[in-house]
């Protein structure tokens, strides 16, 4: 039996049963039955998560420590603004630094081709659908000069990470071609330019087409409020064919011509301030943060947080994927060493290792509650609010942060007061034994983007019935949730009015039929339609039209003035008097 103190044991995020059983101190096959026990098969090598482990090891009569610890108050975009307006002011310890440029504009305009073209590297193939689906970065060299390449998605669902990429830029690149010109996303993007005043670098693509049209561009860029140089202006230009490598030298050194005007400098020397690009989880390295260094230069065994997260850099990569052992302003960087994948735009700073270990039970509830717990409150607000809205369960896992804000910005634009979307959770990673628990709970259905459900989660699911959906596109996961939600729509009932008519006989009254005469008041009366029954203006009953005579002669319909007799099915008993009303009813499914 282990002492009381050897007991308390720390767990980390992910962990293998071989692993977890030597921490518990006890056989693989103890642990093994532990799990079965649990409703959980898996193998020595297979991963478990920190809740099933947990709660194994509390079963077993281990104590599993969480580090107590107060919040240091993070660090916020805005604060990190501020204290580079602060910098540059300053002008102390001031020294040049790559300039950090991203390539915008409309979807299908060439963005990530350019890109491409510049890095001598392929990306549109990797990605699936052809649309650059995550946020990324990447350093070129020119004139012995680095730059700093920040590429944004391009498809008009991605605006916000659109829009994060430029608020993390020093000069933009605005693509137009020159076969298509402005577009309503070129304007978007435009407008967000010129208020936030982002040196601008235009660059007119595909001109090797025969139907490109350069004038068009620079007239219609022009009543958009971005006047080029030959105009008059101040925005320089780069006519390119980023498919032939046309002009992109030239493009080149336009960035570089804004860069000496510019001259960006940051302090070297203060411990480094960076932002969170993406940040996603690997299988054998854990969670990965990529990100951007704003300011000072970040090493390698340095404590740091990001926003909730918090870890020792065990490594910093360049974008190529080699180890470096630090990293100055300016540069694009992997980082691993956080205890869990940080979300896009949290602002990384390099911290003491007592505040980075301070935001230990803070993370691990905000892993497991954080997201639950305030879309459950939105949740009860929401039932309080109307408790006729259907409600659609789901449990959303992602590749990457970004991925994750496309994903939910798109659903937020479906929008329905008689159907809606509960998050019972959302996380970066792949499909747990966790998240399997709480989709049975809750009846959801998991979808998961760009990733894959543990083999431990997939036999949970296999067992509890839980539905998992994988997806590499996000508008097909998107589709797939739509049309659940469309499902989930109550049929409308349209109905159309024939006429009228008055009963002045009642020939036979059976007990589920009657057969009476009468005079068309109205319209008409129309064989096999629905009838309503009134009295007095007020309706008795309903039923239906078996048999329609006129002049003793069987017919399809009868007209308005005209006498019939009609073959009534139904229970209402109608007298002389009654007035009969013949229609149809049609059920549509409603869509959204």
């Amino acid at each position: 039996m282990p002492e009381e103190s050897s007991k308390k044991i720390n767990l980390p995020p992910l962990i293998t049963v071989k692993k977890f059983s030597e921490i518990l101190n006890l056989p693989v096959g103890a642990v093994i039955t532990e799990l079965m026990k649990n409703g959980i098969l898996a193998t020595i090598n297979e991963k478990i998560d920190f809740e099933t482990a947990s709660i194994i090891a509390q079963d077993l009569g281990y104590e599993v420590a969480e580090e107590a610890v107060e919040i240091k108050d993070g660090m916020t975009l805005e604060k990190l603004l501020d204290i580079l307006k602060q910098e540059k002011e300053s002008g102390e310890n001031l020294r040049k630094r790559p300039p950090i440029v991203t390539i915008l504009g409309h979807v299908d305009h060439g963005k990530t081709t350019l890109l491409d073209t510049i890095r001598k590297t392929s990306v549109v193939e990797k990605e699936s659908g052809g649309i650059t689906q995550h946020i990324n970065a990447y350093q070129v060299k020119k004139k012995g000069q680095l730059i700093t390449f920040v590429d944004t998605p391009g498809h008009e669902a991605f605006s916000a990470m659109r829009e994060r990429g430029v608020s993390l830029a020093d000069i933009a690149v605005l693509v137009v071609a020159a076969d298509d010109g402005v577009r309503p996303q070129t304007k978007e993007v435009i407008e967000y330019l010129l208020s936030k005043k982002i040196p601008t670098v235009v660059a007119i693509n595909k001109i090797d087409k025969p139907e490109a049209n350069p004038q068009r561009v620079k007239q219609e860029l022009a009543d958009n409020g971005i006047l080029l140089e030959e105009w008059g202006g101040e925005v320089l230009s780069s006519k390119i064919s980023a498919k032939q490598n046309i002009g992109i030298d030239d493009l080149l050194d336009n960035i570089l011509l804004l860069d000496e005007v510019e001259n960006f400098k940051s302090d070297w020397k203060r411990d480094a301030l960076g932002i969170v690009l993406e940040s996603h989880l690997d299988p054998q390295k854990g969670p990965v943060a990529t990100a951007l260094v704003k300011t000072g230069t970040l090493k390698e065994g340095q404590d740091i947080i990001a926003g909730k997260t918090f870890g020792r850099v065990r490594r910093i990569e360049n974008f190529l994927g080699k180890r470096i052992l630090e990293a100055g302003p300016g540069t694009p960087i992997s980082i691993i060493g956080l205890n869990e994948a940080p979300s896009s735009n949290e602002v990384i700073q390099v911290v003491t290792k007592s505040t980075a270990k301070a935001m230990s039970h803070e993370a691990r509830k905000g892993r497991y509650g954080e997201v639950s717990e305030n879309l459950s409150a939105q949740k009860i607000m929401k039932t309080i609010a109307d408790e006729k809205i259907k409600r659609l369960n789901i449990i959303l896992k992602s590749d990457v942060q970004g991925s994750l804000e496309a994903i939910e910005q798109i659903l937020g634009e479906i929008k329905s007061d008689e159907v809606a979307i509960d998050y019972i959770s959302t996380g970066v990673g792949n499909i747990t034994e966790t998240d399997i628990r709480l989709a049975e709970s809750s009846n959801a259905v998991i979808f998961g983007f760009n990733v894959d459900a543990t083999p431990v989660a997939k036999r949970m699911a296999q067992n509890t019935k839980v539905e998992i959906k994988s997806y590499k596109i996000i508008y097909e996961l998107v589709e797939d949730i739509k049309n659940r939600l469309i499902e989930m729509l109550p049929p409308e009932i349209e109905r159309t009015d024939f006429g009228k008519m008055k009963v002045l006989a009642v020939f036979k009254t059976g007990k589920k039929d009657m057969i009476v005469g009468g005079k068309i008041i109205s319209g008409k009366i129309v064989k096999g339609s629905l009838m309503e029954v009134s009295r007095e203006d007020n309706i008795i009953g309903k039923g239906a039209l078996d048999n329609l005579q006129e002049n003793k002669i069987n017919v399809d319909e009868c007209a308005s003035g005209k006498e019939c007799g009609i073959t009534f099915l139904g229970e209402t008993k109608i007298k002389e008097g009654d007035v009969l009303a013949s229609y149809k009813e049609e059920v549509k499914k409603k869509t959204l």
